[in-house]
């Protein structure tokens, strides 16, 4: 299958650089490469052409074409017209050699699929324990393999607001568990959310849906709105074996007060995307769960050596939570 790759960056030439010499050594390389650069300097745009990059075009936008979601539009309406698969990711991952080779197997593999995952495997150590494992309450368990569980995760438990849904779905109260959650297992599984930075669809998929400009800038969450709204007209999966490291590399990303607001505010509009009508018992477990978040943000204050960032984050989300109750994000049918 023919494919393009799609990296949207902003202001992190260094990354990209070893992001792009990682995908030098593919097994299995892009018919096409579209950096759609976002950078207020031309630093980015020298070290791309300090170097050579079979198949690859740059495209340095201005501002009105500047942040995640508006340069993922851009790009996809630069993508070649004989490309059967758009894949994109993050500026600031590096890929195992075989990654877009596992990436497009998968298609073959699951025909119907409309899009498909890449695995991050540098986060989280997993160990295998089989099928007749027991967790821990501060431990979480899925097809055999088991992880330390987060704090927040283990108070949610005792207080029966965990999801009830497997990894890759979002619950009716959303605050689901991520893909992240899944285990290095080498399996490949349906899910209804990918991680935007690595991921790919079929270029049908963008006759019908784009991203969101709602999500302005860094964009956060923008990757879940898009998904769950082409998951409800098709299939995704997620494949274990195609591994890429994340290094979160921090410039480029907002403070924390913005990010804090965002998760609030973000969060509600991708609930309401999955679930426009919520009853009562999904509304209040929405809000319970979005007040402990933020309360869990605030007690980090004291318990970090950096206590200004929890801290400015959880004002960020209290105001995001009150913001709602006098202006909600306004939803908008992207879907066509």
């Amino acid at each position: 299958m023919t494919f393009s790759l799609i990296i949207c960056t902003y202001m992190r030439p260094k990354p990209l650089l070893k992001l792009l010499q990682s995908v030098q050594e593919q097994t299995l390389y892009p018919d096409e490469i579209l950096i759609v650069d976002g950078s207020v300097n031309d630093q980015t745009q020298l070290v791309i052409k300090d170097h050579h990059f079979q198949n690859l075009n740059s495209f340095l936008v201005s501002s009105e074409d500047r942040g995640l979601t508006k340069q993922r539009n851009f790009g996809i309406t630069r993508v070649g017209n004989d490309m059967e698969v758009v894949c994109f990711l993050d500026d600031d991952t590096i890929l195992e050699k075989d990654y877009f080779e596992q990436l497009i197997n998968t298609y073959k593999l699951h025909p119907l699929a409309l899009g498909v995952g890449g695995y991050i495997c540098n986060e989280t150590k997993w160990e295998f324990v089989g099928g007749k494992y027991h967790p821990k309450i501060n431990e979480f368990y899925f097809d055999g393999w088991k992880r330390k569980d987060g704090s927040r995760f283990v108070l949610r438990k005792k207080l029966r607001l965990d999801s009830d849904c497997p990894p890759g779905f979002s619950s009716l109260f959303s605050h689901g568990r991520s893909v992240g959650f899944l285990p290095p297992s080498d399996k490949i599984y349906e899910v209804e959310q990918l991680m935007g930075g690595v991921s790919s669809f079929k270029k049908i998929v963008f006759e019908r849906f784009q991203f969101s400009t709602y999500f302005e800038g860094y964009g956060l969450y923008e990757d879940a709105d898009f998904c769950l709204r082409v998951a409800k007209t098709g299939k995704l999966y997620l494949n274990t074996k195609a591994k890429l490291n994340h290094y979160h590399e921090a410039s480029g990303r907002p403070n924390q007060y913005q990010y804090g607001k965002m998760v609030v505010r973000n969060g509600w509009y991708v609930w309401r995307v999955k679930n426009p009508s919520p009853n009562a018992a999904d509304f209040l477990k929405w809000h319970a769960i979005t007040l402990l978040l933020t309360i869990i943000r605030f007690s980090n204050t004291f318990t970090t050596t950096k206590p200004k960032e929890p801290f400015t984050e959880a004002i960020g989300r209290t105001i995001g939570w009150w913001s709602l109750i006098f202006s909600k994000p306004n939803k908008k049918n992207e879907n066509n």
